[in-house]
């Protein structure tokens, strides 16, 4: 399988002060574990270009871009909520964060290549479409999805979020459009604590217990995503790929292992292989403990390319 590794330097320089989880060290691991195994060598290497302004207000409102926009400090740090700092390089960092989803829709969509991993920051689960919150300033996975059906002319898509915090910014984006199933897992109650609505053909969320497990996760993905999937049949899947459901990653109180993580990557890959043509974008989320971070985002790309 053919898959893009995208990221840009930019991505690292997005500064969220000393002791903020979502920091720049994230990326690193991530880097030093493909470096070590020797997957970076088998990789596609793409640099995620700058998002531009059509490809944003497609998911984002124009009073969000320019808020956003306008809060970016000359020097220091400024605070867009009490979870979400930004520093002078943090705008570039986003641009190029959702510019990677673009990058990677075009090298997919085309089959160019089969799949792509976005690893990026900051993260995008969290933005809704007039509201930066939890770490994210845009939503990368929303701005790829609406790329692919405006731009690529797909005429379905399916987004999964495996993240531990729900990705309320993604659904409150595409609420109402039946172009776009949406399924998640999250703990609840939990941050961002925001409404749980119901479900229906187009939405599929399974809240978590805290103290949900394997077995719990697993049965969330194969009794709930699955049916629904199978029915949607999405012609692309996109992937919020948040690994702090980990039991060694102290975000959530959920306790995923590493083989959960490749589990939930297996059955995507199935699903794509069936309905998509194989054909898979994924967006870094959450994961905050380096070492369980490194690993499971290895594992998710080896499944990406059938290694």
């Amino acid at each position: 399988m053919r898959t893009a590794y995208i990221t840009h330097p930019a991505c690292q320089q997005h500064d969220t002060g000393p002791l903020h989880p979502e920091c720049a060290s994230r990326l690193n691991a991530i880097d030093d574990q493909l470096i070590s195994t020797g997957l970076r060598d088998v990789l596609r290497h793409v640099d995620a270009p700058e998002v531009n302004a059509d490809e944003l207000l497609r998911v984002h409102t124009l009073e969000h871009v320019e808020t956003v926009s306008a809060m970016i400090p000359d020097s220091g740090y400024a605070r867009l909520d009490p979870d979400t700092i930004v520093s002078p390089s943090s705008l570039v960092a986003a641009y190029r964060a959702a510019g990677a989803a673009v990058a990677a829709v075009d090298l997919v969509a085309t089959g160019e290549l089969d799949s792509a991993f976005c690893a990026v920051r900051p993260p995008g689960h969290h933005a809704e479409s007039n509201r930066a919150m939890g770490f994210c300033l845009f939503n990368n996975i929303a701005v790829g999805a609406a790329h692919a059906l405006e731009a690529h002319g797909v005429g379905k898509v399916a987004i999964l979020d495996f993240d531990v915090h729900q990705g309320n910014g993604t659904e409150e984006i595409f609420a109402g459009d039946d172009r776009v199933l949406f399924c998640s897992t999250f703990q609840h109650p939990f941050f961002p604590f925001t409404p749980v609505p119901p479900n229906n053909a187009n939405r599929v969320n399974v809240t978590l217990d805290a103290t949900a497990r394997s077995e719990e996760f697993r049965a969330a993905v194969t009794d709930h995503w699955m049916p629904a999937l199978e029915r949607f049949r999405p012609e692309m899947i996109f992937v919020s790929a948040g690994f702090d459901a980990h039991v060694d990653d102290d975000m959530s109180h959920v306790s995923l292992t590493d083989a959960d993580f490749r589990w939930v990557a297996e059955r995507i890959v199935d699903v794509a292989s069936r309905f998509a043509s194989g054909r898979i974008v994924a967006t870094l989320e959450g994961g905050y403990e380096l070492k369980s971070l490194a690993r499971c985002v290895e594992a998710h790309l080896r499944i990406l390319m059938g290694v």
